[in-house]
């Protein structure tokens, strides 16, 4: 194999000194071509047979490559053809050895010095693109980015267009990397950082509205890749505090703030300033919104990267504190984090504080404000409420779910009572779980007791309490409830159907539309379309199990679960034939 590769490699060098004396433009270009081949093949070699005398072999037509290339007579039309595809296959051998990775470096960085910036950035960018779905290993990329970036600073006129075209595929190239096994974070964030600065430097000498979009598109290139950063750390949250403050004065130069980007107002900014390019421009950011509420995160997680943003937590708390709509905003941005199985449970715990530290001394007169229409949030609410409910059921440790549950209460109690039914019902109706199920109905019955309610919110929870337990007893796809499978949600249920008779018996107001829980039509229909048909189902159970095997544990377990649903259950329905009378 190293005869080959030694053969491979004098062939390198004779193609190479032949490209140098072609006078013929056809004929260089066969002769380039040809070169391509050889080194392809040479990398091949290396690949299945690395070995110190390959690697030696390498080095030497590495070096005269680039010794070729710096020579200062040789011809442009030489060079340029040389530079349009070594980029294409030199990185391979970036990945030999770490003097390898500097000769490629030095063989792109003369490329990028000696053509035109605008051919250099297509080439680059096809370059990075072969070596994606070529799938080389991430020191493969180190030296077209660097690249990337020198030829961001040397173009000389439609600056944004030309990064509109290279920026996609720069992320779609560090999302890669971050997928692979052994992916060294501070080599990731190094490669992010580089282009981020090289962004910045071509905005800071523009003075026009193309610098605003420049701008704009670095605070959304920051945000971006926040988030694969973040997503890319196994472990040790803390060791990536340093890197992550190096992001912050980027910031500050887009304008951007922790509070803005926590309520979404500075993402849907950035995006407002390039509403008028494609789709497929705008697609290339799908994560923003999680690396904009993960900036606010991380300035959570350490004191220092908020000192590096000059700006103060404590005032973004205390103004999401004494503002209900950008709470709301806020909650919404936070279900991305909280929705993400990608992330570390540190990032979500974070999140669940920064959510109770927000809601703290909240009152509900403050969403009750008739001038505040909650409703736009309502969807964004309820998909972060989802998440919550899954941290719920699936957070690794007590003290986590216990304040995720006490997160789910705050801002559950944080909206006007309409908006808070209608969350509700969806989170009810759409419940995988028959244990999250008597959670939630379990909030309602919480609601409905909690003496500070005012007289309407009261209405509110107590006509609409009845469709929730309807949603129970008697599912939307037909059929009784299924039991033992769904019996702590039946067991909530009845025990709110219950609480719901005896609050209304207080002389509580009703609601003037009939559908109050004592009116006559509603008692009839719990009575025969939900009670009785429950009571059979019960008894029916109970009796099997206990006929089936006496002393068999599972049969029992059952009667143990069935046991309780129909005590309440029979006071449900002496309850109801007392107000029927």
């Amino acid at each position: 194999m190293s005869t080959v590769t030694a053969s491979s490699s004098r062939h390198v060098r004779e193609l190479l000194a032949l490209c140098f004396t072609s006078v013929e433009v056809g004929e260089l270009e066969s002769l380039v071509a040809e070169l391509i081949i050889c080194l392809n093949s040479l990398s091949e070699n290396v690949a299945l047979n690395a070995s110190n005398e390959l690697e030696n072999d390498v080095i030497q037509v590495l070096t005269e490559i680039l010794e070729s290339l710096s020579y200062p007579q040789v011809d442009q039309n030489v060079i340029e053809a040389l530079s349009f595809e070594l980029p294409k296959v030199i990185p391979k051998f970036a990945n030999l050895s770490s003097r390898c990775l500097q000769l490629v470096e030095e063989i792109v960085n003369r490329c990028v010095e000696a053509c035109n910036p605008r051919d250099m950035l297509s080439i680059l960018c096809e370059a990075l693109d072969a070596a994606r779905c070529s799938l080389s290993p991430s020191s493969c990329f180190t030296p077209l980015l660097h690249g990337l970036a020198k030829v961001f600073t040397s173009i000389q006129r439609r600056h944004y267009e030309q990064l509109k075209v290279a920026v996609p595929v720069v992320l779609n190239v560090l999302k890669d990397i971050s997928l692979e096994t052994n992916m060294q974070v501070e080599d990731l964030f190094d490669m992010a950082l580089g282009i981020a600065v090289s962004i910045r430097d071509v905005s800071s000498k523009l003075n026009n509205t193309e610098e605003a979009k420049v701008r704009c598109l670095l605070g959304l290139y920051v945000a971006q890749i926040t988030a694969i950063l973040s997503v890319s750390i196994k472990d040790n949250v803390a060791s990536c505090v340093p890197l992550v403050m190096q992001l912050e004065p980027f910031l500050t130069y887009c304008g951007l703030t922790h509070l803005g980007l926590i309520t979404g107002s500075d993402t849907e900014k950035l995006m407002s300033t390039i509403a008028g390019d494609d789709d497929d421009f705008i697609s290339s950011f799908p994560d923003i919104n999680l690396g904009a509420s993960l900036l606010l995160i991380w300035a959570k997680i350490s004191h220092e990267v908020a000192k590096a943003a000059h700006a103060s937590l404590r005032n973004d708390v205390d103004e999401l504190q004494s503002n209900p709509v950008k709470r709301w905003q806020a909650y919404g941005m936070l279900k991305y984090i909280l929705s993400s199985g990608d992330l570390l449970w540190e990032f979500r715990r974070h999140a669940i504080e920064f959510l109770l530290d927000i809601t703290k001394g909240v009152s509900s007169s403050q969403c009750n404000d008739e001038q505040i229409d909650c409703s736009h949030y309502t969807p964004s609410i309820y998909a972060a409420l989802q998440a919550v409910t899954l941290m719920i059921m699936y957070a690794p440790d007590a003290d986590l779910r216990k304040k995720t549950f006490e997160a789910l209460k705050k801002i559950l109690s944080d909206m006007p009572a309409p908006e808070r039914f209608d969350v509700l019902r969806a989170l009810v109706t759409n419940s995988q779980s028959p244990s999250m199920t008597a959670i939630l109905l379990g909030l309602v019955k919480d609601s409905m007791s909690n003496s500070r309610l005012q007289a309407t919110d009261c209405v509110t929870v107590d006509t609409h309490a009845i469709e929730l337990v309807e949603l129970v007893l008697r599912p939307p796809e037909g059929g009784p409830p299924l039991l033992p499978d769904q019996s702590d949600a039946v067991l909530a249920a009845l025990n709110l159907y219950r609480f719901a008779l005896l609050f209304e018996s207080r002389g509580k107001e009703r609601s003037k539309e009939g559908f109050e829980v004592l009116s006559k039509k509603n008692l009839e229909k719990a009575y025969k379309e939900w009670l009785l048909p429950l009571r059979t189902l019960v008894s029916c159970s109970i009796a099997e199990n206990l006929k089936e095997d006496h002393g068999y544990e599972p049969a029992l377990d059952t009667v143990c679960l069935l046991n309780p649903i129909e005590l309440v259950l029979y006071r449900c329905i002496e309850l109801v034939e007392e107000k029927l009378k």
